[in-house]
């Protein structure tokens, strides 16, 4: 556990000093793109080191890391559609998710876009769940729009924040980013029951 622990700090690290290349913009994309189908670190590490670094261009790379995490999703979904087997049960293995994998069905039975809603704002591992989607055949726009509605909310709420407030705020963020992500979730789960009421 300890030596795993000491690789994801280093990996984190290593992301982390793309904030300064002139580059970052392109790295942020694919680190947000891979994070959703099979890399450990969430995106989120680099958007704040660049957001810091620039926070005036903090919604641009919100942006950015939106889109490659929305497409991220679409490839997870295609490994766990196509080549779970293969690829896709060796990525949940490799990161020890069975348990939660298998809960994802579950969830899925009862609202897959609730569920994948929920997961791509959380720090739930969110390839997980685009995996999941594609092995149980999940309706592919079902993923795309809870994806597109989640991810962009959650890295738009960090660059957001940063661009408000500046460096002084990532301690709240670092701090309070459990609350707020239960706030949210609170939030979209009144929003559904809302919209299902008054239909």
């Amino acid at each position: 556990m300890r030596k795993i622990s000491k690789i994801l700090f280093e990996l984190k690290s290593w992301v982390e000093n793309f904030a300064q290349k002139p580059y970052a913009g392109l790295a942020l994309f694919i680190i947000a793109f891979t994070e959703s189908s099979f890399f450990p670190i969430p995106p989120d590490v680099l958007l704040i080191a660049i957001a810091l670094l620039k926070p005036n261009l903090s919604l641009r790379y919100a942006l950015i890391c939106s889109i490659g995490s929305v497409l991220g999703g679409m490839f997870g979904y295609l490994i766990g559609f196509q080549f779970y087997e293969l690829i896709g049960k060796k990525i949940i293995e490799f990161y020890h998710l069975q348990n939660e994998y298998d809960a994802v069905k579950t969830m899925y039975d009862k609202n897959a876009f609730v569920a994948i809603a929920i997961a791509g704002f959380t720090p739930i591992p969110y390839k997980v769940f685009t995996i999941a989607a594609g092995a149980f055949q999940v309706n592919f726009s079902t993923l795309v729009l809870a994806s597109a509605l989640s991810r962009p909310a959650r890295f738009f709420l960090v660059s957001g924040m940063i661009y408000l407030f500046g460096p002084r705020v990532k301690k709240f963020i670092d701090k309070y980013f459990d609350w707020l992500t239960i706030a949210f979730v609170v939030l979209l789960i009144l929003g559904f029951v809302l919209i299902k009421y008054l239909r």
